[in-house]
């Protein structure tokens, strides 16, 4: 294995405090941030783990409108639940910091002014749509429309929702702002933006020829993607009154855009933690700089913020940048919105005293490579089986028969077989094992190895039988013990990057405290006459009628939502007969149907509407419809919607379609056959 550098800034990804924290984000960003950072002190190395709240953009805003609050009192309620949160679960911040600081606000404005000064900035101006009733340019999310892949009426200015199709504003149909209701107009702004296409031979040499071999595959691949694609400038502010003011003239009514503040928050939050000596983690080529993140934060922290970096010139480079993917839960997509989540506050007042249990599962069922499933049943087998069946059994034998046996004292060897010396050997080379997969961020695999050390535990107990032997041989009973507790106590520093609290009471247990990572499987940890403190269960079995409630809590969940979605959809405003007579809705009848290339939701129809030649139209309702299953269905269809060009394709029309509180679609048919062409009345 090889020599770990000396010092370390480890970071995850600022959460955005908008909401709580949920078992998705602990499972792909903080848990294996925080194992890291603990399997790193135990080796000795100085490591600074830093996060914080983001706290600015535009969602804040929204909701602290919808709320009639400040978009500070918004941020202040959920920086307190996230940061609890965390420390209640264990995660090991050396600070947990904030984007709305003074520090931060000081940090960010200096970052900027510096690159501005030095030219690193392009300025341009560009039509960006204005509520003229609000008086202020509108923010992506503050706009909203048709859009024009699925017909979803309430797409946001820069994603559908529903089909997931990436957006401009000036794509959407019919756009509107959320701000007053009315139709935008485009007015010209100047904004200033960082000149990505400049850097791209740098990135494609720092990652593409740099990074090859070292950063994990989904990392690597979605940033070759980018840049082989070619890079563009991206604005760094924009039109509004919440974040950091720009620090130059001219910037007057615009903020720095939350995505180049945020990342500067690790900056800040060093800054903050250690005000004398914080350059030395950020500016000294000694240090290794790591980001954990998730999937969807790959291109900012891969591509942009190094950047950023590179721009100013003084700070050092990601060294890497290990993401997860993304955690469902019971087999469907975890969403704030819905409320379809396991929050941390709450599971900590469902289970007291649990939090390594969830740790756990977390890990072992990590999205390491591809996105993987919670679900309460595998939670409870595996804490019962794994858990409280394996390592729990194993530490409590051997606990117990000490007591039992032995006054609680570590018994003598009375000389050693070459079974013993075999499990002493084995016990000796779990360190640096484990070592070498969480060197590597593969820390599923690490705890599986933490697992096996359990499982060689538990055979050597079945074969050698301590509770059978002491009849006949005590002598060799207190051998087995003796190797038994020293097993155990390597449990205590390779227990306590995943499990902290299980490691802390087992150290207790035991009478002892970890040790440096190295010496974990020394065959001497406990010395003969140790007095150990009395047995205690490290895990308690979780029954059935647990998790049953918690799988009913997301069925009321889910039934909630479906009621919410049949009531929640307002009456359009009315418009007049003469409005609707402009629609010209007729039958059709399905001819022919394919699925768009390079697309999940597109499909392309070719609808006979009563005409010499039918016509073509492009529909999302791929994930709903085999095209070959619509070939001779008819169909309605709003005839005199403007052409629009999709993924190169002329679309000349619009399927309607009925939409349940699932998101299931149906077609829209007549009783009876009728010609091609007819009107619907």
């Amino acid at each position: 294995m090889p020599d770990l550098p000396q010092r370390y800034t480890v970071t995850a990804a600022l959460p955005y405090a908008n909401g709580p924290v949920h078992i998705g984000h602990l499972a792909g960003v903080y848990l294996p941030a925080d194992i890291y950072t603990r399997y790193l002190r135990a080796q000795g190395r100085d490591v600074k783990f830093i996060c914080g709240s983001d706290e600015h953009g535009v969602p804040i805003t929204i909701r602290a409108q919808k709320e009639g609050v400040t978009p500070q009192q918004v941020v202040d309620k959920y920086h307190a639940i996230i940061g609890d949160s965390f420390r209640d679960f264990g995660v090991s911040f050396d600070i947990y910091s904030r984007t709305s600081s003074k520090v931060h606000a000081e940090t960010a404005s200096d970052f900027f002014r510096k690159l501005h000064a030095e030219g690193k900035f392009i300025e341009q101006v560009s039509e960006q749509y204005y509520d003229e009733q609000a008086d202020q340019f509108l923010a992506d999310r503050y706009i909203v429309g048709t859009c024009p892949n699925c017909g979803n009426d309430n797409a946001y200015g820069d994603q559908c929702e529903k089909c997931g199709t990436s957006l401009s504003p000036t794509e959407l149909i019919n756009p509107r702002s959320m701000l007053s209701g009315n139709h935008p107009v485009l007015r010209e702004t100047k904004h200033w933006y960082l000149p990505l296409d400049q850097y791209e031979p740098w990135l494609r040499e720092w990652i593409v020829e740099g990074h090859k071999h070292d950063w994990k595959a989904n990392v690597y691949g979605q940033c070759k993607s980018w840049i082989d694609q070619g890079l563009l400038p991206r604005a760094v502010t924009r039109d509004l009154d919440w974040g950091v003011p720009v620090p130059v003239p001219g910037g007057e009514g615009k903020v720095l855009y939350v995505w180049f503040d945020a990342p500067i928050g690790y900056i800040s939050a060093t800054k903050e933690l250690l005000p004398d000596t914080w350059e030395t983690y950020w500016k000294d080529a000694g240090t290794k700089l790591v980001h954990f993140i998730g999937k969807d934060n790959i291109v900012f922290h891969c591509i942009i913020f190094p950047t950023m970096l590179k721009a100013h010139g003084d700070y050092i480079l990601p060294d890497n940048v290990p993401a997860n993917e993304f955690l469902n839960l019971e087999g469907d997509k975890i969403s704030t919105s819905r409320n379809w989540a396991v929050w941390l506050h709450e599971y900590l007042l469902d289970f007291p005293g649990q939090a390594d249990v969830l740790r756990y599962v977390l890990c072992a069922n990590a999205p390491e490579n591809k996105d993987n499933d919670f679900t309460w049943k595998d939670f409870q087998a595996r804490n019962n089986n794994e858990l409280v069946a394996n390592l729990g059994n194993f530490v409590n034998r051997a606990v117990v028969l000490t007591h039992k046996f032995f006054g609680g004292q570590v018994p003598a060897s009375a000389g050693f077989t070459p079974e013993d010396e075999e499990v002493l050997r084995q016990m000796g080379e779990f360190p640096a094992r484990i070592g070498e997969l969480l060197e590597n961020y593969r820390f599923r695999d690490a705890l599986n190895e933490l697992m096996n050390l359990s499982r060689l535990g538990n055979k050597y107990l079945a074969d050698q039988e301590p509770w059978k032997l002491i009849k006949t041989d005590e002598a060799r009973t207190g051998t087995v013990l003796h190797v038994s507790l020293q097993l155990t106590a390597a449990f205590i520093t390779l227990l306590e990057p995943f499990l902290p609290e299980a490691a802390a009471r087992l150290g207790r247990m035991l009478n002892t405290e970890k040790g440096a990572w190295p010496l974990a499987g020394r065959p001497d940890a406990l010395p003969t006459g140790h007095q150990l403190a009395e047995a205690a269960l490290l895990f308690t079995k979780i029954e059935d009628a647990t998790v049953e409630a918690q799988v009913q809590k997301l069925l009321d969940t889910k039934k909630a939502n479906e009621l919410a979605a049949a009531v929640s959809a307002p009456a359009k405003d009315d418009i007049s007969f003469e409005q609707f007579q402009t629609m010209d809705l007729r039958i059709g009848t399905i001819v022919a149907a394919e699925k768009v290339a390079k697309t999940k939701k597109l499909l392309k129809l070719s609808v006979d509407l009563g005409f010499d030649e039918p016509r073509t139209i492009v529909s999302g309702i791929a994930e709903h419809f085999l095209p070959e299953a619509l070939v001779g269905q008819q169909v309605q269809v709003l005839l005199n919607l403007a052409p629009r060009e999709i993924k190169g394709i002329q679309s000349q029309g619009m399927l309607l379609m009925a939409e349940n509180a699932d998101g299931v679609l149906s077609l829209m048919q007549p009783s009876s056959a009728v010609r091609p062409g007819s009107g619907v009345a």
